[in-house]
């Protein structure tokens, strides 16, 4: 029952993480302990390095994988991946990223990491992203992401979370995140005096 489930599932999942020496295989993902999502998705990319070499190749991964996805996709992405992911998401040709639906950042580091003027391994423009996004951290740094971004925070729950085996929480919350853009977009369209047009 779970796998036809899991076909109905709306976006196909790409879960990105960056590898750091002493990285244990089997440690949490910070979705797993804050959502209880499942660890993995269709796709798994982990950027092994920090050179600029190890970063291209990764977003030529990346490319790939959303490029070969079956339906729209849905980056969930944990610490340092989510200034990789932003980085590739401003600067990958429209035809790419018109296929992610949204994204979902976990423990983002400090935003000072996009700089465009220290040279930094992510740096792009300093405009919103093409999709919808939401960063899960409660610290400054989540919530100076989201406004870099154009995106939003998510609340972590108060309760321990119950295991729900699939994405399907994850694609709710884009669900009603590109729901509520959308409504907000019409409604400065009417108050603007644009008529709707059907």
């Amino acid at each position: 029952m779970a796998a036809e489930l899991r076909l109905n599932d709306p976006f196909s999942i790409i879960t990105l993480s960056m590898a750091t020496p002493g990285d244990k295989a089997d440690r949490a993902m910070p979705w797993e302990n804050l959502f209880a999502w499942p660890r993995r998705g269709d796709v798994q990319l982990a950027l092994d390095d920090h050179s600029r070499e190890a970063r291209d190749i990764w977003a030529t991964r990346l490319d790939h994988a959303v490029a070969q996805a079956d339906k729209a996709v849905l980056l969930v992405a944990e610490g340092a991946a989510c200034l990789a992911s932003i980085w590739w998401a401003r600067l990958s040709p429209s035809h790419y990223v018109s296929k992610v639906a949204g994204a979902v950042f976990f423990q983002p580091p400090a935003p000072g990491a996009l700089d465009r003027q220290g040279g930094q391994l992510f740096a792009s423009p300093d405009i919103a992203l093409p999709f919808p996004s939401l960063v899960a951290d409660p610290s400054m740094r989540g919530s100076a992401l989201a406004q870099l971004c154009g995106g939003r925070l998510l609340e972590a729950p108060v309760a321990a979370p119950v295991p729900t085996g699939m994405w399907r929480q994850a694609q709710r919350l884009i669900e009603r995140l590109s729901a509520g853009v959308v409504e907000q977009d019409l409604r400065v369209l009417r108050t603007l005096g644009v008529a709707d047009r059907s």
